[in-house]
């Protein structure tokens, strides 16, 4: 074999190397990437069993616990609403008339079931995904001037 043959195979062993390393991290990305939704979107085009964030505002009144770990509640942008239930412990700050962030999937009866519940940290922040959402919807009230409504990058 000559020499410019050898230097052909280990380029080509090396591509193919490089190759399957580039695949292997894609789908490994892939299974841990949770993209957002609001509730309208859902309606609008359902994501089948893969693992999504959904935002909004805890709807008024749809709080429900019916043992000590569940949780079932309504997440709503104004326009539409999507029936949310958790098993867990829920932040101190999850309340009615909050925003929040639900990671989970949605089951084939239409609710969705949370995995991980996200609520606002202090009374300024709302993630920007939900207020781009309450945008959208026509719902957004925003908080007085000078005061932040999402934390950017000094939050």
């Amino acid at each position: 074999m000559t020499r410019k043959k050898r230097r052909l195979y280990m380029l080509g062993l090396a591509m193919l190397g490089l190759g399957t390393a580039t695949a292997l991290t894609l789908s490994a990305f892939e299974e841990n990437v949770a993209y957002f939704f609001s509730p309208s979107d859902l309606a609008a085009k359902p994501p089948g069993d893969k693992r999504i964030r959904v935002g909004g505002l805890v709807q008024d009144g749809s709080v429900t616990r019916p043992d000590d770990v569940t949780t079932n509640f309504t997440i709503t942008d104004g326009a539409q609403s999507v029936a949310v239930t958790f098993s867990g412990a829920l932040p101190d700050l999850f309340r009615e008339g909050q925003g929040v962030l639900a990671e989970g999937r949605m089951r084939p009866d239409g609710v969705f079931q949370a995995a991980e519940i996200l609520a606002k940290h202090d009374e300024n922040y709302m993630p920007k995904e939900v207020v781009d959402a309450l945008k959208k919807a026509g719902e957004f009230r925003p908080e007085p001037p000078g005061k932040p409504v999402y934390g950017g990058a000094g939050s």
